[in-house]
């Protein structure tokens, strides 16, 4: 039986696991390239078919929690800036709140931990294909949003991170379908401790109803934006912009 998850998966990454499995020749002629500028439409299209986006991820029970949640991606960022923050418990971590918003804000990680905060135990995806259950905790990002008061003119939310990929930093970004998503947090706490570095200290994005990918990792600033156009290459992130992976990731 197809379901819903397998059937969005193979729409949405399916450029990527042909570039993962090594297809090169595949993924250089045109008919490749023309499906990967159109697996984005499909995979949204799809999606709102089916479901509502604003529908709920599913959540599971302290019983569920995988025993092990595995990191993905940066361990530990060699940025000098990071290394410095991290060696003090990131007692001067700031999160830049900016953009297309009126009140632009910066916040201590004492801060965030003291606004109205989500705990919420989900299941992340990975394009490498394995999964994890974990109990996160965090502040909403529409709460953040809200008080920041986006303007009129923003559609999409990016969030900048501090590790490195070759000359840039690594970057990601959502639409405000997701960005306002009630289990939409940037989350400071893992499985009822801080959150480890491996797993993107002091703060990370969970988008639950996405893939793996899309959940950016120590996160230093969000900003709002009416274009994703000038960010990087223009496709809405890192993984976007080096490897052809669909924008929106879906499941």
């Amino acid at each position: 039986m197809i379901t819903r998850r397998g059937l969005v998966g193979s729409l949405g990454i399916g450029a990527g696991g042909l570039l993962l499995s090594g297809c090169d020749r595949v993924a250089a002629t045109p008919a490749f390239r023309r499906f990967v500028d159109r697996t984005d439409g499909l995979t949204i299209d799809f999606t709102r078919l089916v479901s509502k986006r604003d529908a709920l991820a599913r959540e599971y029970s302290m019983a569920d929690l995988s025993p092990v949640f595995r990191a993905n991606g940066t361990q530990a960022p060699a940025a000098p800036e990071y290394r410095s923050l991290a060696a003090a418990n990131f007692a001067d971590y700031r999160l830049r709140v900016d953009g297309l918003v009126r009140h632009p804000r910066s916040l201590s990680l004492a801060q965030l931990r003291s606004l109205p905060a989500r705990t919420q135990i989900t299941r992340h995806d990975c394009v490498e294909g394995w999964s994890a259950i974990g109990r996160w905790t965090g502040t909403p990002l529409a709460g953040l949003l809200n008080s920041a008061q986006l303007l009129p003119a923003a559609r999409f939310i990016v969030f900048h991170c501090a590790d490195d990929y070759g000359a840039s930093k690594y970057y990601e970004s959502i639409d405000l379908v997701d960005a306002l998503h009630p289990q939409t947090i940037l989350a400071w706490g893992l499985n009822g401790r801080a959150l480890p570095i491996a797993n993107g200290a002091p703060l990370r994005l969970r988008v639950e109803r996405q893939l793996g990918y899309k959940h950016a990792k120590y996160v230093m600033r969000v900003e709002a934006v009416a274009s994703l156009a000038g960010i990087g290459a223009g496709k809405g992130g890192y993984w976007e912009d080096s490897n052809d992976y669909a924008w929106y990731a879906g499941i």
